[in-house]
């Protein structure tokens, strides 16, 4: 997997093409989301996402999305969590969420970071130190939750308390999108 970590202006037109047809894929013909993906945010986000062999049609088997806060609301919320079908259950959604607290700590440390999730999905996000802060809630007919972690600005723990769980079976990723 080659992982990249790019501000919207950075993204070549092929690889903003792949992201955005990742998203649609997922979020659109999967789970039957209808809404404007291209919803005027990621211009000022940075896109954290792992792609496969470019020569497939669906390289992208990863993609997050991290939106800085504002004065009205500071925390930094990450979005758009996918993985693709072929790399659910593999450990890549541990790594997405790993990189993008990373990139989060590096960019903006010490900011509380923000998530929302299916319910099912409160166990995954606790073991990367996010808390249940809101929810449930009904979001496309699926019960989902709010979640924050508040950053305390480490780097490389991520990866280790992944190998630690060892044996345990990584969380469904179906879930996480």
């Amino acid at each position: 997997m080659n992982w990249k970590t790019l501000e919207f202006e950075q993204f070549t037109a092929r690889e903003l093409y792949l992201v955005m047809r990742a998203r649609s894929a997922v979020f659109v013909v999967e789970q039957s989301h209808v809404c404007l993906d291209a919803d005027g945010h990621d211009e000022r986000a940075l896109h954290v996402f792992a792609v496969e062999d470019m020569g497939r049609p669906m390289p992208v088997v990863a993609y997050a999305r991290i939106q800085p806060g504002d004065a009205e609301d500071p925390e930094i919320t990450i979005d758009k969590v996918l993985t693709s079908p072929a790399r659910r259950g593999d450990g890549t959604a541990e790594m997405l969420i790993e990189r993008s607290l990373a990139a989060i700590a590096q960019r903006w440390p010490g900011r509380a970071v923000r998530v929302s999730a299916p319910a099912s999905l409160k166990g995954f996000y606790e073991q990367f130190g996010f808390r249940k802060t809101e929810g449930p809630f009904l979001e496309h007919g699926v019960p989902f939750i709010g979640l924050v972690r508040q950053m305390r600005g480490e780097h490389g723990t991520f990866t280790a308390r992944r190998r630690e769980r060892g044996a345990l079976s990584a969380a469904s990723t179906f879930e996480l999108l």
